[in-house]
């Protein structure tokens, strides 16, 4: 494709970054085949090559965009499917990211969406505002039906009862069973503490168990990937460098093998620190490093020797690869030859490829296009009759969850009970389990 950046222009390095990606572009169309909201609604702007043309058309005439240009961008789910399928390596993460960053800083919003947008990036990254916002949502739930619009879907999402929270929620550090073969920081994140404390529970289980110290850092939170991908840049970058600072001084104390994410999303984002990070004279560095350090969690399992204990049922399993796993950090058979290994029976999902419509908070933002995609893929794994839905991200198991009467679980939690720990709570039906 040919770009017209000025050289004033492309001093800038996101745009000279997007420069580079839009000359990548062929125009082939492959992306969409594969692209959920092309599927949806069938428009060419709906598309990733519709959505490059618009990019491209904003910032090299450096417009102010129309409500018609920002609504075809907020509909992107970023769910990097159109990555995996393009033939000329068109990295599109860097050109939409930097697109919203553009928008977020020329574009005025209603009022409502403004504040929805503010009110979800002050809430979600902050566990114990969030913790308190969802008992209020509780209460309010019943009256759901009386609300407009998003406010509807916000309630109709929250939990019916929240779980405790967790001992692992402080900073410490959780020695190794037996000999320690390897240390690590773990990521415990911000909203997945206060859904679901169990996945990292079972995580650092799992770990120990197998000789892995494990590190809850202080300072560390959020991944920055919730306001990231609505173009607030500065809190996202404010969320990221906090995260380097704990771990550079992790490393810097004992030293870390690795950092371990159990959440997909935050493991695409975290993996990305060392381009956010390009420009910074004082974290550049230590950004890349960490980028180079981390690892999904079965990355992890499956560089280190582990047996399984050979007493867990032969549930039969669909696994749903998240896209921010499969797209975004290209993990895409790691995760099923785990869970074989275990003594678990996979199935694959028909059209595996596509979202489930969570991204993030995009079935807050995008309510009616998330319901779509989240009853499309419930659909095709309903074809294949599982008896308990497994993934590797928080978001994908509450949006298929409240769409489904599977039992949804962490692929983190099955692992854990295959080699010792407890059986998930949720699987209280397929027999007793180990304690």
């Amino acid at each position: 494709m040919q770009t017209d950046f000025s050289i004033t222009q492309l001093a800038d390095s996101g745009n000279a970054r997007a420069e580079a990606i839009l000359r990548k572009c062929v125009h082939c169309g492959f992306c969409l085949a594969t692209c959920p909201t092309y599927q949806l609604l069938g428009d060419e702007l709906d598309s990733p090559r519709g959505r490059i043309y618009l990019i491209k058309d904003m910032l090299e005439n450096e417009l102010v965009p129309n409500k018609k240009t920002v609504q075809h961008i907020d509909r992107c789910l970023s769910c990097l499917s159109c990555m995996t399928t393009c033939p000329s390596s068109v990295h599109y993460m860097h050109l939409v990211d930097h697109a919203r960053t553009y928008i977020e800083k020329t574009y005025t919003r209603s009022l409502p969406d403004r504040l929805l947008r503010y009110l979800l990036a002050f809430v979600l990254p902050r566990p114990k505002v969030f913790r308190f916002a969802l008992y209020g949502a509780m209460l309010a739930r019943p009256l759901k039906n009386f609300m407009p619009g998003r406010l509807k879907g916000l309630l109709g999402m929250a939990p019916k009862a929240l779980p405790r929270k967790s001992h692992t929620d402080q900073p410490q550090v959780f020695p190794a069973q037996g000999p320690r073969r390897l240390r690590v920081a773990l990521m415990t994140g911000c909203a997945q503490k206060v859904l679901d404390p169990k996945i990292n529970e079972a995580t650092i289980r799992l770990l120990t168990r197998h000789g892995v110290e494990v590190v809850v850092a202080k300072g560390g939170g959020c991944c920055g990937a919730l306001t990231h991908h609505m173009g607030m840049e500065e809190k996202a970058h404010g969320s990221a460098a906090a995260n380097i600072r704990a771990w550079r001084d992790l490393m810097r104390g004992e030293g870390l093998d690795y950092i371990v994410i159990n959440t997909s999303g935050c493991g695409t984002m975290v993996k990305d620190y060392g381009h956010m990070f390009r420009d910074n004279q004082v974290l550049a560095k230590d950004a890349e490093l960490i980028s180079a350090m981390s690892l999904d969690i079965s990355e992890l399992m499956s560089k280190i020797e582990w047996q399984p204990k050979g007493k867990v049922p032969g549930i039969k399993v669909a696994y749903h690869s998240a896209c921010s796993m499969q797209h975004g950090q290209k993990i895409t058979t790691v995760p099923l030859d785990l869970l074989r290994v275990a003594g678990f029976e996979t199935v694959p999902v028909p059209e595996g490829h596509l979202c489930c419509g969570s991204a993030g908070t995009y079935n807050l933002l995008q309510p009616e296009l998330a319901e779509k995609l989240r009853d499309r893929k419930v659909d095709n794994i309903h074809l294949v009759s599982p008896q308990v839905i497994a993934a590797g991200n928080i978001g994908c198991m509450i949006q298929i969850a409240s769409g489904t009467d599977i039992p949804v679980v962490h692929s983190v939690e099955l692992l854990d009970w295959a080699t010792g720990g407890p059986m998930p709570v949720i699987l209280k039906d397929f027999g007793t389990g180990q304690s």
